[in-house]
């Protein structure tokens, strides 16, 4: 900040905030991780000792694997389709001029902000029409909804940052459509294709509602957790929300390293040049 600005509040007021939000957004978070290793049933801060034996449990339980199972399939296809249609939407969006542009890339972006619930129930009715209902096909194909559109917006950005003419370029000195694309925009935006991936990734991995309304018996972790909290109070749920939260923390952590560093190095060439 230059120094001549001023807040109107001290230094430390700003800080405790940021503190405060932290602790309200991470709190519930930590304690569920500190609760993982007790090795009491019921969590109590005043523990009797930790212990690993709720993860022992977790490990060797047959449906809690299955559901993992599914989760990273799931995640998996759902990442690898979304990563792909987002980025050709995000092309699209960076390369061709056309009527109602801003509307489609509006509609575009627009899942995300439909309420879950609706969007699940949207999604039931039309998989029941064509009979993928309560399968993992389903699951997939409402995920891909929700996701691509985070695929999009990262490639989107990435995708601003190159330079219009370079492709026009490629193609001046021989190059065909599809080779200036793969040899000038592809490494360009891989990236951020990168971080789409892993971001739809975890979308699609802590993804509950929908999954609860189009997977019928084939539950996902989050499903599995919801479904067991319903029935009685399991500690083993404490592992299973730290383990999913270690992954998908990790991905998104991956994710922003990677898009920080190539807006890192883009803006040292930018001041070299």
């Amino acid at each position: 900040m230059p120094p001549h600005l001023k807040h109107a509040m001290p230094k430390a007021f700003w800080i405790a905030g940021l503190a405060l939000v932290f602790l309200l957004l991470y709190a519930p978070i930590l304690s569920a991780v500190l609760f993982s290793f007790s090795a009491d049933r019921f969590p109590s801060l005043n523990m009797s000792g930790f212990s690993t034996k709720w993860y022992a449990q977790v490990l060797t339980d047959r449906a809690m694997l299955d559901a993992l199972g599914n989760s990273l399939t799931v995640a998996g296809i759902t990442a690898l389709i979304a990563t792909a249609l987002g980025f050709s939407a995000a092309y699209a969006d960076y390369r061709f001029r056309f009527f109602g542009q801003k509307a489609v890339l509006a509609l575009a972006l627009l899942p995300p902000t439909v309420p879950l619930v609706i969007l699940g129930l949207a999604m039931l009715a039309f998989f029941s029409r064509i009979g993928i209902a309560g399968t993992l096909v389903a699951v997939v194909a409402a995920h891909v909804v929700i996701a691509a559109p985070f695929a999009m917006a990262v490639c989107r950005l990435r995708l601003a940052q190159l330079d219009e003419t370079l492709e026009t370029a490629a193609q001046n000195l021989g190059a065909l459509p599809h080779s200036a694309l793969a040899r000038v925009v592809l490494p360009h935006s891989l990236p951020a294709i990168l971080a789409a991936f892993l971001i739809t990734f975890a979308v699609s991995f802590d993804e509950y509602v929908i999954a609860w309304f189009t997977g019928g018996l084939n539950q996902t972790i989050p499903v599995a957790v919801l479904t067991t909290l319903q029935g009685q109070v399991d500690p083993t749920i404490h592992v299973i929300g730290t383990m999913s939260f270690s992954v998908t923390l990790t991905l998104v952590l991956i994710a922003l390293a990677v898009v920080l560093s190539q807006s890192g190095g883009a803006m040292s060439k930018e001041e070299t040049s």
